[in-house]
Formats: C-alpha cells, sequence, structure tokens
C-alpha cells in the first residue's frame, strides 16, 4: 500500500488519503527523495525496489529532485482537510512541499506585506517630533565645543 501511495504522490505531487496513512507515507518517502538527491545506478535500484515503478523513478530523479533537491529535509506537508463522513476518519492531503504554487505565491507577498508600512507611517508623523527634538541637542552640543574654544582665545589674549 505504501508503495503505492508514495507513486501516487510522486506522480501527482498531491493525495488525498487519511492522517495516518499520510504520516507513514511521509516516513516511507522522505527518505528515498533523500536518495534520490544522488543520481547512480545504485540509488535508481534501491528506489525501484520501494516503487515497483519506472514512471515514478523517473519523475523522483527527474522533476521532483529539481526542485527539491535544494532543500536539506521535510519534502512533504500534511493539510488537515476534516473528517470523512462515513466512518469520522481524520482526512488530510500530503503534498510535495515545492508544487503548491498557491502556498508558494500566497507566502511571497505575505512577506511584503507586513506592519512596517503602519509603523512607517506612524513614524513618519512622530518623525518631525522627534527632529524637533533631537535639533536642539544638536545645538547644544555645537554650543559647547564653542565655549572651549573661546575660553582658549581668551586664554591667548591674556598671555
Amino acid at each position: 500500500m505504501l508503495s503505492n501511495m508514495a507513486t501516487s504522490l510522486i506522480l501527482h505531487k498531491r493525495i488525498s488519503t487519511t492522517l495516518a496513512k499520510a504520516k507513514e507515507l511521509k516516513k516511507f518517502v522522505e527518505p528515498l527523495v533523500t536518495r534520490a538527491k544522488e543520481d547512480s545506478t545504485h540509488n535508481r535500484r534501491i528506489a525501484f525496489s520501494y516503487l515497483k515503478s519506472k514512471d515514478a523513478i523517473k519523475a523522483l530523479f527527474g522533476e521532483v529532485i529539481e526542485k527539491v533537491g535544494t532543500r536539506p529535509g521535510g519534502y512533504t506537508r500534511i493539510i488537515k482537510t476534516g473528517f470523512r463522513l462515513g466512518d469520522n476518519a481524520e482526512m488530510c492531503i500530503i503534498e510535495l512541499v515545492d508544487y503548491n504554487e498557491l502556498m508558494l505565491k500566497d507566502a511571497q507577498p505575505a512577506k511584503k506585506t507586513t506592519r512596517r508600512s503602519r509603523r512607517s507611517a506612524g513614524a513618519a508623523v512622530e518623525a518631525p517630533a522627534a527632529k524637533a527634538t533631537s535639533a536642539p541637542k544638536a545645538e547644544a552640543k555645537t554650543e559647547e565645543p564653542a565655549a572651549p574654544e573661546a575660553s582658549a582665545e581668551s586664554e591667548n589674549e591674556e598671555k
């Protein structure tokens, strides 16, 4: 059963199953993807002994590794979808991580739209007040060095 589910996951990139099966499938598939990172005859034969499908091996060592080959692990994602009506089994979707285009698109704008825009608007309002308070400090600093120079000039005149 795990062999067939792993083959379906590799070929279709996403399958719907029960949560218990998905958790076991994750343990079954992730070592295969790790092994597929190094494309050798030995690794292909070991993967074939698990999957028993030439098409799945071609997809695994070809397009799947192109997308997830740079990851150090965590090649699959389990998303819970609710409960099945017949027996109330907990259902989920298991998918290969880099193939969910919707989540990839949502993740990128979410990083760009942060609270910074609100803070920058608030900081822009506060910035003139901050500049007003920092300006006298700057003037005070410029006045202080001027005072010792004036005293140095007066000492030179006295001598």
